[in-house]
């Protein structure tokens, strides 16, 4: 078990190397980028050279590594497959609104502190018993402070913990866009010195350097001074070919041309006007309840009575619904209505898209994205523009964004996997 000895104020803490639990088998550290990306592979994280070569440059130059990127692209498992590649425990501090100190650091347990003087009431009584004036017993009882403020009565938060940690540990920091900018100025100190100070007892310094790993989701901008401290890691959705890869390390069920194709719908439906685009871990669940259900093709009308599985507001399932059918096929006829879509126009009554009679023609949406931006670059940095949201972006009844939903035009001279999943032969 680890102790930390109690110093005078305003001097450091030391973690006695004797006292280490050393029994824990220490896993080597990462040989070079190709080793990362093989560790990384092994325990489930499928890597690119990118993100390989920062991880590694992390584990080599100690410094914290903050990861931004838009939710569900792998941020928060990238911490979690690095504490298992390399044998180390995963400490987590989920950020949030309002957030203090006390809740990242450490705080006093009063209460303890409180029933320990109850209990010594004799004992406190024996010291001061012979003092004559209010002054001497008080200062009496004042040379007895280093005892109720010790590590006794300190109850670790993550970020002491993981500095007070007897073996090496990985540190996530998980959404600290959504902290106050409070807590940042906070986590400087530990983030540049891998320290923290404490008024009551002096400076705690960490035995181990923890491997510290930040994560935003670009709601807010990150201060400077922050990013300054860290290496930085942007992921975004992965392309084709490395999102079907992780589809197919999960054993899903689905076959392999259904995958294909559902990877493409997905991406077809990043590039919608959503609230919130689908995330890769949802197109893997997505991929699951397909497989679930024994589908065999993909079909619109399956498609549209799963979709609330990667799509999670209602206004966006009607945005998706009707953009479904040229996901899957770019050439196919556009049918009235999909099941759990209906189309009222305002005035009474519902109709098909063209009406020779009543003079009402209502077009395919036009697609917002195509040969000047095959993979929607620009569509997801629009929506990765921190203060972005409105006031509703968390769940309460704020206002809908305006604009028409768009939809993503086949590249030329592709092959369409639904369709050909579509025809094969049973």
């Amino acid at each position: 078990m680890c102790h930390v000895e109690l110093a005078p104020p305003n001097t450091q803490w030391i973690v006695r190397e004797d006292d280490v639990d050393d029994t824990t088998p220490e896993v080597p550290a990462f040989a070079d980028v190709e080793d990362t990306k093989a560790r990384l592979r092994e325990v489930g994280y499928l890597s690119d050279d990118r993100l390989a070569t920062t991880v590694f440059l992390q584990t080599r130059l100690d410094k914290p590594l903050l990861i931004e990127g838009p939710a569900g692209v792998g941020k928060t498992q990238l911490a979690q497959s690095l504490a298992t590649a390399t044998g180390r425990r995963l400490l987590r501090l989920q950020c949030y609104e309002g957030q203090d100190e006390s809740k990242a650091l450490y705080e006093w347990d009063y209460g303890k502190q409180l029933l320990y003087t109850q209990i010594l009431r004799e004992k406190i009584g024996q010291i001061v018993a012979d003092t004559s004036t209010i002054g001497e017993a008080v200062d009496r009882i004042s040379e007895q402070d280093s005892v109720f403020f010790s590590e006794r009565f300190l109850a670790q938060r993550p970020l002491l913990e993981a500095l007070t940690s007897p073996e090496p540990v990985v540190l996530l920091i998980d959404e600290v866009d959504r902290a106050d900018e409070a807590l940042e100025a906070v986590l400087l100190e530990t983030l540049a010195e891998f320290q923290i100070s404490i008024p009551e007892v002096g400076t705690v310094s960490a035995k181990h350097q923890p491997y510290v790993v930040l994560t935003s989701n670009n709601s807010r901008d990150l201060s400077a001074a922050l990013k300054r401290r860290c290496l930085h890691l942007f992921l975004d959705y992965p392309e084709a070919d490395r999102e079907l890869d992780i589809i197919a390390s999960k054993d899903t069920g689905l076959e392999p041309a259904l995958a294909e194709g559902l990877v493409q719908v997905v991406r077809g439906l990043r590039e919608l006007d959503l609230r919130k685009a689908p995330s890769v871990s949802e197109t893997i669940d997505w991929a699951r309840t397909l497989a679930v259900l024994g589908a065999e093709e993909l079909s619109a009308s399956l498609l549209s009575e799963t979709l609330s599985v990667v799509v999670k507001y209602e206004r966006d399932l009607q945005t998706a619904r009707n953009a479904l059918p040229r996901l899957i096929d770019p050439n196919a006829e556009v049918p009235d209505a999909l099941p759990g879509h209906g189309h009222s126009h305002g005035h009474g009554h519902d109709h098909p898209h063209d009406h020779p009679d009543d003079g009402h023609t209502h077009p395919a949406p036009e697609p917002t994205v195509g040969a000047k931006d095959p993979e929607g670059v620009a569509r997801r940095a629009a929506k990765d523009r921190p203060g972005r949201h409105d006031e509703g972006y968390y769940g309460s009844t704020g206002p809908a964004k305006a604009g028409a939903a768009g939809v993503r035009t086949p590249m030329p001279g592709r092959r369409n996997p639904v369709a050909a999943a579509r025809k094969r032969p049973l």
